[in-house]
């Protein structure tokens, strides 16, 4: 039986204009007066529980409806509702724990406790324990609404005390009525930082990609222990907020992760598995300035381990994420951020657990200014290290994870999908590719014949010797002179490079307030540049310029020019570009990925951009999901990747078989089966023995077997793909969706040059709905059903062994 109690939406709760009745440490970040409370309430507990069960009843009687006959309407002499009106500050105040028995009588209704304990009598001790629980829960909160001075901040309290009075009352469990239950927003904090790593740090060696998935943990872990401020406080300190919507985040957060810290019976969430980025917004700017100023404060207490870390890589992480937080274009926070550019699915990288000293409940502390680290960093050891930074969690069990453990990776379970390739498996080859220059490039100049276009100049850009900035001039401000000499340099070499330009041209458009440079720093003088003109309402961008001078050719400057402008483009949600290039120009841009298939409608640039005669106009669409300047680098990767899984099949292979010599002896053909060794590496033959080598035969056995499962009756499920809004969450678990329409659609193209990829098309079918859907479903024996059907079609047509 479950009791609701209605919250109302943005009803700020328990936070930093009162003080808790049980923490009465003050606000900041050493805030140990929350860790006594919580412990004090948790010890309470433990002590009410191991009572014997006269002393159990006795506590639960003066909380409890009476039963005796009349129809006596007593909830309980200590049931009363705290006064509604926020009472005058008062100092904290010790109270006397009042001796009761069971042949007392009731304050209220004048009949004895035991009359109000009756219906517990058969109860079972585990339910007694968890109704105690709730009643400590119901005294704190009954303090807490007594000596909160917010008035909103009361009402909360006032909500959460009558949930939890209802429930001892009606031996229910509490639940939290609001408009809408967690999660929030999706994707998650949780998830949009796991995305986050994988979109900008997935091209890393392996160690240097774990220090990013620690930094990223760290940070979530202060999240989850992070006291917000209250709307007020927020509204005197931004009045330009949006204050209602922060007040529903607020209200939220104290609901379903702050009080439940030390009401442990309520349920309890971790802030970054229920909130989006809209609240991360909201908190990030004063959390970044405070978490930083604490670290460089408490420097010394750090070990010398982490110091660099904490003080050095830190600052830069948040830096970048900052970026991806208040970008509106940002790709990490599209539900459909499924797969990194490696072309896999992200696996789940973070893994957020507890910090040190981590009990069930926590009470709440007084912040100002906008939150504090919880205390609950603190550990029991003699030398305590800094509360701020415990990099390594702790289980809930209080077990230390050792050092040498990797972070907890949680890995989705997934069925075999015939052609897919394991995570685990993937995962162990790259641990095995300890070399970081096999996957990133040596640190030279002498690259090899194979390397990257761009590899050169991102190798030059991460040493610092080349910059990229997108400068342009402007009417409106004071002219920056290091600007207008670097604008004046691009005229320059877009001058001396295009020499078929008008130089009067050139200085126009390079100095238009409408057109901005890239422009490519070397040794503080400009080499390169590429000249643009956003059109936002269209939805593209007109590349006019492009250049590098001469003596800097020939070192992928060019290459990692258009990679930044896209990435450039992509932050500002235009995903098309537009240019007409000469003949000189029309190799480079196709090696960029332009083409003459222009994707923008004409009717979207005619009269926008400028027309030059022989030129062919050609244009580029964005892929948002693209890390564009790491691009060959992760393919590098990929290739590395699978460069190891054929040499592991390789060494498996270990016999060597002789020659066929029957071709010398005039022998014109042989079965492929006869082969010395062929059976041994998995090769099997088709159906009888034949394979169909005529595309018209293939075509026409597939056809009809398609349309015979498309004809069954369990068919229904997957003639069509599946609708977001009829499945939460489907592509966020479903890599690969598959079904009847789309195998229709490529069978008709001639997609299907063999029967393997027809197979492994029908497969995932009905891999994907196990996947998604739980056994008991009709879903999930709609896919049993029709896999036996399509598999004796599949045998009768002689495609595979019956």
């Amino acid at each position: 039986m479950s009791e609701n109690s209605g919250i109302q939406q943005g009803s700020p709760a328990i936070g930093a204009a009162g003080s808790a009745p049980a923490a009465p440490g003050a606000g900041g970040s050493e805030c140990s007066g929350t860790a006594v409370g919580s412990a004090r309430i948790a010890v309470k507990k433990t002590q009410l529980r191991s009572s014997p069960r006269l002393k159990k009843l006795e506590k639960l009687g003066v909380y409890s409806s009476c039963k005796a006959e009349g129809a006596c309407k007593c909830n309980g002499w200590k049931s009363q509702n705290p006064p509604p009106t926020p009472p005058p500050p008062t100092p904290p105040r010790i109270e006397q724990p009042i001796a009761v028995n069971l042949l007392e009588p009731c304050r209220s209704c004048s009949h004895s406790l035991g009359d109000h304990v009756t219906h517990l009598e058969n109860v079972s001790e585990e339910e007694v324990n968890r109704l105690l629980g709730i009643v400590v829960d119901v005294e704190y909160l009954y303090t807490c609404v007594h000596k909160e001075e917010d008035a909103d901040t009361k009402q909360v309290y006032f909500s959460l005390f009558k949930l939890l009075r209802k429930c001892v009352l009606q031996m229910g469990k509490p639940v939290v009525e609001a408009l809408e239950s967690p999660p929030f927003e999706k994707p998650s904090i949780e998830q949009g930082v796991n995305n986050f790593v994988q979109y900008k740090f997935s091209h890393l060696p392996s160690k240097e990609r774990q220090t990013i998935v620690e930094l990223a943990t760290m940070f979530l872990n202060q999240i989850n222990y992070w006291q917000l401020e209250t709307p007020s406080q927020r509204k005197q300190r931004v009045p330009t907020d949006d204050a209602a919507g922060y007040k529903i985040n607020y209200t939220r957060w104290l609901c379903y992760c702050n009080v439940p810290l030390f009401c442990d019976s309520l349920p309890r969430y971790e802030t970054t598995q229920i909130f989006g980025r809209t609240l991360l917004r909201s908190v990030f700017t004063v959390m970044r300035k405070q978490l930083l100023e604490q670290a460089r404060q408490e420097k010394d207490k750090l070990p010398p381990e982490k110091r660099t870390l904490i003080l050095t890589h830190f600052p830069k992480f948040l830096s970048m994420l900052e970026e991806e937080v208040y970008s509106c274009s940002s790709p990490i926070w599209s539900e459909d951020f499924m797969a990194g550019s490696s072309g896999g699915q992200i696996p789940r990288v973070i893994s957020v657990a507890r910090p040190l000293y981590c009990s069930s409940s926590s009470s709440p502390v007084d912040t100002a200014g906008g939150g504090s680290v919880s205390p609950a960093w603190k550990t029991n050891s003699a030398v305590e290290p800094s509360p701020f930074f415990m990099i390594m969690g702790v289980c809930e069990g209080g077990e230390k994870r050792k050092s040498s453990e990797p972070l907890s990776h949680e890995y989705t379970k997934k069925s075999r999908v015939i052609g897919d390739i394991p995570m685990e498996l993937i995962n162990e080859v790259m641990s095995t590719i300890t070399d970081p220059t096999a996957m990133l490039g040596p640190e030279t100049s002498l690259l090899s014949a194979h390397s990257a276009r761009d590899e050169a100049a991102r190798l030059e850009e991460r040493r610092g010797v080349i910059e990229f900035h997108v400068i342009g001039n402007s009417l409106n401000q004071k002219p920056n002179k290091k600007i207008l000499m670097w604008l004046v340099g691009l005229q320059n070499v877009f001058s001396h490079q295009l020499p078929r330009m008008p130089k009067e041209y050139i200085t126009r458009l390079v100095f238009d307030p409408k057109h901005k440079t890239l422009s490519l720093i070397k040794d503080g003088r400009v080499i390169g540049g590429i000249c643009f003109r956003m059109f936002p309402s269209q939805g593209f961008t007109e590349i006019v310029f492009c250049a590098v001078t001469s003596n800097e050719q020939v070192k992928g400057y060019g290459t990692h020019l258009m990679n930044h402008l896209k990435e450039y483009h992509i932050k500002h949600e235009i995903l098309n570009f537009l240019t007409y290039a000469d003949e000189y120009a029309i190799g480079y841009f196709k090696k960029q990925g332009f083409s003459k298939d222009i994707k923008v409608p004409k009717a979207k640039y005619v009269g926008y951009i400028k027309d030059y005669e022989g030129a062919t106009l050609m244009g580029c669409e964005l892929n948002p999901s693209i890390p564009y300047t790491e691009f060959s680098v992760i393919i590098k990767k990929q290739k590395e990747i699978i460069k190891k899984l054929i040499e592991r099949k390789q060494a498996q292979i270990r016999k060597v078989y002789p020659g066929l010599s029957c071709f010398k002896e005039g022998v014109r053909q042989i079965p492929i089966e006869s082969i010395p060794g062929i059976r041994e590496t998995g090769w099997k033959p088709v159906g009888k023995g034949k394979e169909v080598k005529d595309p018209d035969q293939l075509y026409s056995s597939l056809k009809n077997i398609l349309q015979q499962v498309k004809s069954h009756q369990n068919a229904w499920p997957f003639m069509e793909p599946v609708k977001k809004n009829e499945a939460p969450g489907y592509y966020q678990v479903i890599r690969f969706p598959m079904d009847l329409k789309t195998m229709t659609e490529r069978l008709k193209s001639r997609y299907y040059t063999t029967r393997k990829l027809f197979m492994a098309d029908m497969q995932r079918i009905f891999t994907n709905c196990r996947e998604y859907n739980p056994p008991e479903s009709e879903y999930y024996k709609c896919a049993n059903l029709l896999e036996k059907f399509f598999y004796v079609k599949i045998k009768e047509a002689g495609l595979i062994d019956k």
